[in-house]
Parts: structure tokens; sequence; C-alpha cells
């Protein structure tokens, strides 16, 4: 039975890798990249999540639970974990400049959608949004990285318009890199959790999937999977804003958490003899 669950295991690994071999190659980065930085991960995930409850973490127990050596775990620990905080902190700004144009009455019509805002100038202007929303950055820097991922547009007479609801970089590959590892790892992190036997309600995870369906239907699906994804997103954007402390400070209460929805959208030609239950 062990033997059999560690080859279903060994196949669900190989399918999580074939997506994002694809992505390292076209990226140039090799398999001996790959491999240094799966050494850290087995490592940095030992040290954190694998200590005999009640004692410390050792570099024994680490090399144990790995299977590496005590000389490569120590050589490890003592060398740098790679970041993406740059790319992280310019995408959280501009995520979080776009939901307070999305909802904060100040900067919404009678009717609720996002008002043309000035650039600048007294009043509820860009420059104010940016101030609130995304600290002391110049809002000019927000504004040029919106603009150049047309999430905004730039009248004339230098008025901002939200021509995207939602902030998706598409044209800064770090971001779109950085993007990768976040979801990615909260997808995964879902999964694990719910296949772990115990107390703990499983997390919500679902998709809905046909495998013999027409081109024709692709563009219609792709927008009505975009309208109702967003709608609901933003509904409960709506939700967890008036509870996180970050959003509203008014907020008390002991912890803190991370919690949200995520949804993804799935496409992929098959040949004529694949069938969903067996595709690559």
């Amino acid at each position: 039975m062990k033997k059999n669950k560690h080859q279903i295991l060994a196949a669900a690994v190989a399918r999580i890798l074939r997506p994002l071999i694809r992505i390292l190659l076209r990226n140039g980065v090799s398999y001996g990249t790959f491999a240094d930085i799966a050494r850290s991960q087995f490592v940095e995930v030992a040290r954190k999540e694998f200590a005999i409850e009640g004692r410390k973490q050792t570099i024994s127990r680490m090399a144990v639970v790995t299977g590496l050596t005590r000389k490569e775990v120590h050589r490890i620990i003592r060398q740098s974990q790679p970041s993406d905080r740059s790319s992280a902190d310019r995408y959280n700004r501009a995520a979080r400049v776009i939901a307070g144009w999305r909802r904060d009455r100040h900067f919404l019509s009678p009717r609720g959608n996002p008002l043309a805002l000035p650039v600048s100038g007294p009043g509820n202007t860009f420059q104010e949004l940016v101030r609130r929303y995304s600290g002391d950055i110049p809002h000019r820097a927000v504004l040029d990285e919106l603009a150049a991922e047309g999430t905004v547009s730039v009248t004339d007479d230098d008025q901002v318009q939200l021509v995207e609801r939602a902030y998706v970089p598409k044209a800064d590959e770090s971001m779109k890199l950085h993007i990768l590892g976040v979801d990615t790892a909260y997808l995964i992190d879902a999964i694990g959790h719910n296949l772990q036997t115990g107390a703990a309600p499983p997390m919500f995870q679902r998709k809905v999937l046909y495998d013999n369906l027409p081109d024709d239907v692709l563009p219609e699906f792709r927008r009505l999977s975009r309208k109702y994804s967003q709608k609901l997103l933003e509904k409960l954007d709506g939700w967890l804003a008036a509870r996180d402390r970050d959003a509203n400070p008014d907020v008390h209460g002991a912890g803190r958490n991370v919690a949200g929805l995520g949804i993804y959208y799935i496409e992929e030609t098959l040949a004529g003899d694949e069938s969903g239950a067996d595709r690559r």
C-alpha cells in the first residue's frame, strides 16, 4: 500500500513539474540551478516544520529527514535564500490602489462605479488614492506602472480612468514570475491540507472541467468565466477588506491570518485520442 502511494505521489509530482520545467527552460534555468533550489527548500521546510516536538531542530535531524549529508545541510543553512521582495512590493502596492479605487466611496460615483480621477491637485485625486493605499510611493511612479500594464488610461485633460477592475501584470515579466510562486504555492498548500486526515475541516478546492468542447465554445466560456469570477472576487474582496486590520484599523481581535480565494482558468487543446483522465 505504501509503495503504491509513493508511486501515485511520484506521478503527481511529475505532473506538477512538467509545466514548471517548461517555464524554467524558457527562462534559461538549468537543472543544476533547479536542484540547488530544491535542496535549499528541502532543508528550509525540514528546519521549520519537521523538528521533534519539544526539541530544538538539529543539523543531524534535518539530514535524516531530507536525505542530505550534514555537510550539505550546514552549507545550505549558511547561504542566503532567493528573494522576490521588490516585485512583491510593487505588485502589492498596485493591487491595493486598484482595490481601494473599487471600494472606497470617496473615489466612486453615486452608483458605485470607479470615478475618473484628476492626476493631482486638491480633493479626491489619483495622487490622494495612491497616498491612502500605497503609502509614500510617488503617485507618478504608480501611474506609469499601471498605465504601462493597461490597467488605467490617462486622458488629454489629465484624468485617470480605470480600464481593468483588477491588477494583472501583462508586460512586467518579474511580477508575473512573482505571481507564479505565490499563487501556485497557495494552491498546493490547500491541496496538501486536504490530503491530511484529522479534525481540521477541508479547504474549498473545486473545478469545473469538460474535455470534448468544440473550438467555438471557448471564446464565450472565457468571457463568462472572467465575468462571473471577477464579480465573485470583488464581493469577497469587499467582505475581507471590512475585516482586515490594514484596510480597516477599527477591526480588533487576536491572531494574524491569511485567507482568500483563488480562481484560475483552464484551457488545453487535446489530440483526438486523448481524454481528460490521462492528459499530460
